[in-house]
């Protein structure tokens, strides 16, 4: 239903929280200075984004109540650049008949389902409604861009009775002229697809499954139509949710690629060849912006393992950086590239350049230049060593006394990784601490080289090798004057340290 006082009791909650001597200011020692975050309390799964009228709209699960996961809600921010964000007051809020889970949001510029009035162009939510005994789909709409939002009367849209059916994903399918959705059973791991003429009656025409994913459960699909890179044919990619088995443990994502006729999926890869999103420990629950022509993601920064007990405070919980996503074809069959969206550039600014030969030499000029930093990319260029070599060859960041985070190749078994056992705070949790790998062969990568994009803010390390074949995503919680670097190993080229402004106020 609209809720009119919203901005109004936003306003008095915040109030409250200053007069109680709450820091609501974004400049805690873990808050992200250009990833999103909520101003205060618990944040997971990015929820219906979308593009319209000149703003990305960033819907969230949300806890208008605490820090902890709970009375989950619709939050709502907007940005005219995917970086500096407004967050407005929760958009979609739960009620009587259930908490508002995850599901995606659509623009009916046809206005197929009705919602439209006087010409005004509605902004379609589909959302799983949940009790603890069922969950179904439901829709809201708005007609004032994203502002106020009205729960449809006759929902839910669909209700197969069952205790576990959600994260509906929307789209529109223009060779049938119909809307799409792709919705899970998550203990089943099993995709549904239905499509709809008004987004208001859903028929069932297809499943997805795949009897080698590791997860344990199936969420927050998105099915999305790519072009091939360098050429004129386009395939379908499946982003899948897991909650267990992915290569650093607990929480994380796979893919598919493969072809969709309007009703059901059909996977190009073979039997056993399992591909994740993100080899770090800390990507979930990313999905696409619908509206736009660019393919662009954008995930949950965390994992279920130890979400509920990381170290910030009056905030937990944030968003990873946006990603432009791209399909390749190599001789390893069609494989998703990932690189922060081209947005982040401008937010950027030269602090340190080198170029050479000997890794001491670098290490001087950072000391000498003193070159700190908690919020920053720093891009590294080096030769891989022959086959026969050992060692790693990497660089320590946001290094203080006795913190580092290390972001690495090793040669022998030819694996970038990221251990942020010393990284700072890691004992809330066990399943915190570790090294955590993901699989690059020399021999795939370009010119006996390698390629590392790290971006550095307050609590995160997001890793992008040779332009986005490989991504590894990490929370660190290091002291405030934990900000040194030191390289190691041999062979670097180039190395780049660009600083990267606050998108705060």
């Amino acid at each position: 239903m609209k809720n009119p006082r919203n901005w109004f009791l936003f306003g008095l909650i915040l109030q409250a929280l200053s007069s109680l001597g709450q820091d609501t200011a974004y400049n805690q020692p873990f808050r992200p200075q250009y990833h999103f975050s909520p101003r205060i309390n618990w944040t997971n799964d990015p929820n219906g984004l979308v593009y319209y009228d000149g703003e990305y709209h960033l819907f969230y699960q949300y806890n208008p109540k605490g820090i902890r996961w709970g009375h989950m809600t619709w939050g709502h921010a907007v940005s005219p650049d995917l970086f500096h964000w407004n967050e407005l007051p929760p958009a979609i809020a739960e009620d009587e008949k259930g908490m508002i889970f995850s599901g995606s949001c659509v623009v009916d510029a046809k206005n197929t389902s009705g919602f439209g009035k006087n010409g005004q162009i509605p902004m379609v939510a589909i959302y799983t409604n949940h009790r603890e005994t069922n969950q179904s789909q439901h829709l809201a709409y708005s007609l004032d861009r994203g502002r106020a939002w009205t729960k449809y009367e006759n929902n839910p849209v669909i209700d197969v009775q069952k205790k576990d059916f959600r994260d509906p994903n929307v789209f529109w399918h223009e060779p049938s002229k119909r809307w799409v959705m792709t919705v899970v059973l998550p203990t089943e791991k099993k995709a549904v697809f239905y499509r709809s003429a008004n987004l208001k009656q859903w028929e069932k025409t297809g499943e997805f499954a795949s009897a080698d994913s590791p997860g344990n459960i199936w969420e927050c699909p998105a099915l999305l139509e790519m072009p091939v890179a360098g050429s004129k044919r386009t395939k379908w990619l499946l982003l899948m949710s897991i909650g267990a088995g992915t290569p650093a443990g607990g929480s994380g994502m796979q893919y598919y690629i493969g072809d969709f006729d309007g009703k059901s999926f059909r996977s190009d890869f073979k039997q056993g060849d399992v591909r994740f999103v993100d080899y770090g420990k800390d990507y979930y629950a990313a999905i696409t912006f619908n509206n736009t022509p660019r393919k662009i993601s954008l995930g949950w920064l965390n994992n279920w393992q130890y979400a509920n007990d990381i170290p910030t405070n009056p905030f937990r919980g944030a968003m990873t950086l946006p990603r432009d996503l791209k399909i390749v074809q190599s001789k390893n069959g069609y494989e998703l590239r990932q690189e922060a969206a081209r947005e982040i550039r401008p937010l950027t600014s030269d602090s340190f350049q080198w170029r050479g030969l000997d890794t001491k030499e670098l290490n001087r000029s950072i000391d000498s230049n003193r070159i700190k930093g908690d919020a920053y990319v720093l891009t590294l260029e080096a030769e891989l060593p022959g086959q026969t070599a050992t060692g790693d060859l990497g660089v320590k960041v946001r290094k203080g006394a006795g913190e580092e985070t290390i972001v690495g190749y090793n040669v022998a078994r030819q694996e970038v990784y990221v251990d942020r056992t010393h990284s700072g705070q890691t004992g809330f949790k066990k399943e915190f601490s570790g090294r955590f790998s993901a699989p690059l062969k020399r021999e795939d990568s370009p010119n006996g080289r390698i390629k590392m994009q790290i971006f550095v803010d307050r609590s995160s390390v997001e890793v992008f090798v040779n332009d986005g074949q490989v991504a590894l995503t990490n929370l660190i919680f290091p002291k405030p004057a934990s900000q040194g670097f030191e390289f190691f190993g041999d062979g670097f080229r180039a190395v780049t340290i660009r600083n990267i402004e606050s998108v705060w106020p």
